[in-house]
């Protein structure tokens, strides 16, 4: 049985950003390198497959770290 952690991981925007922080957010939450998002994001946007508007979207949606 495992314990449930009393705090849940947040996801919040990053006050450390390039941008907006949403992929700075991303990083902290999954504890990857703000780098690695960041270069996925780019490539994406490359792709014939809708980036912007997701990541805008969650620039509204997410609130920034206090």
């Amino acid at each position: 049985m495992e314990i449930m952690n009393e705090h849940p991981k947040k996801l919040y925007r990053s006050r450390s950003r390039m941008l907006g922080g949403v992929c700075g957010g991303l990083a902290e939450y999954w504890n990857l390198d703000p780098t690695l998002i960041r270069v996925v994001f780019a490539v994406l946007c490359f792709m014939p497959i809708p980036t912007i508007l997701p990541y805008l979207i969650m620039w509204l949606i997410i609130p920034e770290r206090k």
